[in-house]
């Protein structure tokens, strides 16, 4: 293990997650929250966000996620990282992939990754890594970061196994139906589970500010249509600018967008709020060129990314 703890600062065992493997962090760092399903699939990130895409390994089985907030740590996401994934490796696991915010594919990449969301798991964009690994049958997905004052740690377990389809305990129950694909919300729903993401380029804002007109948008009647058939569906409210400005403001008012965008979803739609988060990027995912007026516009936005996958 690399000294990037001190001789004095004591360790903690963390609950092991798959049988080989049993990490240590430092004391004082608490589960956040736990999830596990039993029998599901998952695309387990290898590589990174390139072009719209990236490498998968597909996987059926057990699933486990476990976030762990580590309060008042000031070490970076390296010193964080490193010792866990020598013990990882320790474990016998092959590293099947590792890397740093941008080489990752920034916002992308950490959107595709399937998190427990905020703010039980916190991902800065600008300072998160990432490591893939693999020991037989068993795969891990480590992601770590930090805000101004806690680290924060992300565990994925999933040992592959073949998955025999559950049986309904009650006959009598009745699917949820779903959205008609002629319908706004069947489109948007389309839309979300095929992408991942829709950009909501109805909304309307005042210049420069967060607050959100006080009218009747299509787009997020839609929306809350969608999460009222899909209730275990978790979105990502992201708000977007144009590179006019310094980041740090631009990320700023992005996330008061997103966070007026949910407001209105929950006070006016009724959308549960624990389906619902709201982030910030900033200009730092344009979807077109800011050279141009008419690009600008186009990259102020505010899109719905599926956060977790309706199953």
């Amino acid at each position: 293990m690399r000294p990037f703890f001190c001789a004095a600062f004591f360790f903690a065992a963390l609950p092991a997650q798959a049988e080989q493997l049993q990490l240590t962090l430092p004391a004082g760092a608490s589960v956040s929250s736990e999830r596990t399903q039993a029998a599901t699939s998952y695309g387990l990130p290898i590589g990174p966000w390139r072009d719209d895409t990236m490498a998968r390994s597909t996987l059926e089985g057990t699933r486990s996620d476990t976030a762990w907030r580590l309060r008042g740590n000031q070490q970076t996401t390296l010193q964080i990282l490193a010792p866990l994934r020598d013990q990882i490796a320790a474990a016998g696991y092959i590293l099947m992939y590792q890397c740093e915010t941008d080489a990752c594919g920034g916002f992308d990449f950490r959107y595709a990754l399937d998190l427990i969301p905020e703010p039980e798991m916190h991902v800065d964009l600008s300072d998160f890594r990432y490591l893939a690994a693999q020991n037989g049958n068993d795969w891990i997905a480590l992601t770590v970061s930090r805000s101004s004052e806690s680290g924060f740690v992300h565990l994925t377990t999933m040992t592959a196994q073949d998955a025999t389809p559950a049986t309904p305990d009650n006959d009598l129950a009745a699917p949820q139906p779903s959205p008609e694909p002629d319908s706004p919300a069947g489109d948007l729903g389309q839309a979300l589970e095929s992408t991942g993401k829709v950009a909501l380029d109805d909304l309307v804002f005042a210049s420069g500010a967060s607050k959100l007109a006080d009218e009747d948008f299509a787009s997020l009647s839609a929306l809350a249509d969608y999460l009222a058939t899909r209730p275990e569906a978790r979105i990502a409210l992201v708000g977007h600018t144009d590179n006019s400005g310094s980041l740090a403001a631009n990320v700023a008012l992005s996330k008061d967008r997103a966070a007026a965008v949910r407001k209105r979803l929950i006070e006016k739609l009724g959308v549960p709020a624990e389906q619902l988060t709201a982030e910030g990027a900033g200009w730092l995912a344009p979807r077109t060129s800011n050279l141009t007026p008419e690009g600008r516009e186009k990259n102020r936005r505010v899109e719905a990314v599926l956060a977790s996958t309706p199953r």
